[in-house]
């Protein structure tokens, strides 16, 4: 896999200005005192609109429907009678002074970012925010890990580098409050850059075996591990053992593009600011029957695009064509439906209201922020002919995102063939009294919340809900059964019996072992006890405790009103095969093997439903 995210000069995109000796240990800096003293000016005229761009795969749409830095006769923005220029925007803190100065109405960035400048932005009403457009999420930023680490949880106590003040400052975040840690749970080591730099942290992770984890873009992703699924071993540059713990390919939706533009202007030009977004959805079409067309057939006007965001970025950005390609594989258009969910719909967790919550929250605790200046959500009307008569794609009804018996096959396959660990992101439990079959909100809200909000920004993994048995039963029917039979002996006092089958030692904590006797008939033919069919009992049991919960998480997210999607959340029964306590010594530790587990996985792609947009 050969992908680009060229972040190489974002170390200013959040805020960040270095000086010459950079501390490591350095912690965030309020982001009025990185852009500085300076006056709002006046609104800028919309008869030469500066936009500016980042180095990222949605703004090729920009690209596309501009015709290149400058306006193009026939271009999608000229024929909506735009004038834009565009300029380069890697350098957050000078959009912002560039904003607030009016030499454009717009600032570029991801919400995060937007969120940590909202203080600087936000004071005076001129300037305040509206949030226009979301342009993509992110599939293309990770979480490197050592060996040591299986799951997110295990984060705890470590050290993870990450760029200062850097797109994965918001991703770490979400990775922290899925896990349930916070970030006095670890140690940050700052870095100066986010890639192509010795102090970048892909850098720092290679050199330096106190960093357990590090954040990193697809390319530095893969000279590290040598990819998605694989694991790093040690030749050719990777780092033995090092692995992706989580990626936005599954944390889909924690990185969000978006464009916001000055109050001022947008009240004074609400049209522009429509056709504006609308000829960026259109080209999005554009782009998307491009790649689709290209992939079968190859196409020069997918070349032609290539080639002119090659133009602009620079070889040095982006050496090959196919590098530029790699742009668009790093990142999900969300289209018009996106941004009609986005914008529109009522308890999205992942939506504005959300996502602004989110980030303010960020700032405000990173001290980016002294206050909270909100923004405000795009007030366009998505019902106008501005879009419907314009976009082809403009159907806003959600479908199944994975296909639900290829999802089962497939965790089945994981759990029997011992995969399932490596394919873990993130595991949680609740446990249950014996014959428990009601799992009310009352009783267990707050996990059932956790599972929505997990299966929400995990859009692209899917969560297993397992339920477990306890063992005890089986284990009393399998001894009655052998010593009926003749082929188990015990020897001992009650509380230390051994056991013997056949003459050799059997340990009754040897699950894997006890299952396989059971089903290759060891004790098979005692009349009124049969190990074998109370072990099917208990997969029967745990099967539909794992639909119940299922149906009870569903039943609670549309009590919230919040958006879940069943397909993303698949009952499975484990029966006894994988107790927490194998042999219970009582009723206590028997609980302990009573419960059902919540497992986010990742999945082959074929799993997934493909669709043109991700909302």
């Amino acid at each position: 896999m050969k992908t680009l995210r060229n972040w190489w000069t974002l170390a200013l995109a959040c805020g960040v200005v270095w000086v010459s000796s950079w501390d490591s240990h350095a912690q965030e800096r309020r982001f009025l005192d990185l852009v500085g003293a300076g006056s709002v000016g006046p609104m800028p005229s919309a008869a030469n609109l500066q936009v500016p761009y980042i180095t990222w795969g949605g703004d090729m749409a920009t690209f596309n429907a501009n015709g290149g830095l400058t306006t193009k006769a026939g271009s999608l923005f000229q024929k909506q009678g735009l004038n834009l220029r565009l300029v380069p925007g890697d350098d957050f803190v000078q959009q912002v002074r560039d904003y607030r100065a009016g030499k454009s109405p717009f600032l570029r960035g991801t919400f995060h970012m937007i969120g940590l400048a909202s203080e600087v932005i936000g004071a005076d009403p001129r300037t305040k925010g509206v949030v226009i457009l979301q342009l993509t999420w992110s599939a293309g930023d990770h979480l490197i890990a050592r060996a040591n680490l299986k799951t997110v949880t295990d984060l705890k106590g470590k050290t993870i580098a990450l760029q200062q003040g850097g797109p994965h400052v918001g991703m770490l975040d979400d990775v922290l409050k899925s896990a349930r840690l916070t970030w006095n749970d670890i140690q940050v080591v700052w870095t100066k850059d986010l890639t192509a730099s010795p102090d970048s942290p892909a850098e720092l992770f290679r050199k330096r075996n106190d960093i357990d984890a590090c954040f990193a873009i697809t390319p530095d992703m893969v000279g590290l591990c040598g990819g998605l699924h694989d694991t790093g071993s040690g030749a050719e540059g990777t780092v033995k053992g090092a692995r992706v713990l989580v990626s936005t390919a599954e944390l889909s939706r924690s990185i969000a593009d978006v464009y916001v533009c000055r109050k001022d202007f947008y009240d004074a030009n609400k049209e522009l600011v429509t056709k504006f977004v609308a000829a960026y959805l259109k080209a999005c079409e554009e782009i998307i029957d491009l790649r689709k067309a290209h992939e079968s057939s190859p196409s020069q006007a997918y070349r032609n695009l290539l080639q002119m965001t090659q133009d602009i970025y620079g070889k040095t950005t982006i050496p090959v064509l196919e590098d530029a390609d790699g742009l668009l594989a790093d990142c999900t258009f969300v289209g018009y439906p996106g941004n009609v969910a986005f914008f529109t719909e009522q308890g999205s967790l992942h939506g504005f209201e959300a996502f602004q919550k989110a980030a303010l929250d960020l700032a405000v605790g990173r001290g980016y922020a002294q206050d909270r200046f909100g923004l405000f959500p795009s007030g366009l009307d998505y019902r106008s002919p501005l879009f419907l008569n314009y976009l082809t794609r403009t159907s806003v009804e959600r479908q199944d995102r994975f296909r639900a018996e290829a999802v089962r096959e497939e965790i089945e396959a994981l759990s029997a063939g011992g995969g399932l660990d490596e394919r873990t992101i993130l595991s949680f439990t609740i446990n249950f009294e014996p014959n428990q079959t009601a799992f009310s909100a009352e009783q267990y809200g707050a996990e059932f919340k956790r599972v929505v909000e997990t299966a929400d920004k995990f859009g692209n993994a899917v969560i297993a809900i397992r339920g477990h048995s306890d063992p005890t039963k089986t284990l009393l029917d399998l001894v009655k059964a052998g010593m009926a039979k003749g082929v188990l002996k015990r020897s001992g006092t009650s509380g230390h019996y051994a056991y013997s089958l056949n003459g050799r030692p059997l340990d009754l904590s040897s699950t894997g072992t006890l299952i396989n006797l059971i089903e290759t008939g060891a004790f098979d033919g005692v009349p009124d006890i049969n190990p074998r069919e109370t072990m099917q009992s208990a997969l029967n049991l745990s099967r539909s405790r794992a639909d119940q919960v299922r149906d009870a998480v569903v039943d609670y997210a549309k009590a919230q009103g919040l958006s879940l999607d069943k397909t993303q959340i698949q009952p499975l029964g484990v029966g006894v095969r994988e107790p927490f306590i194998a042999k219970p010594a009582n009723m206590d530790e028997a609980k302990q093997n009573m419960r059902v587990e919540f497992r986010i996985l990742r999945v082959q792609a074929e799993a997934a439903k493909p669709a043109d947009f991700d909302f």
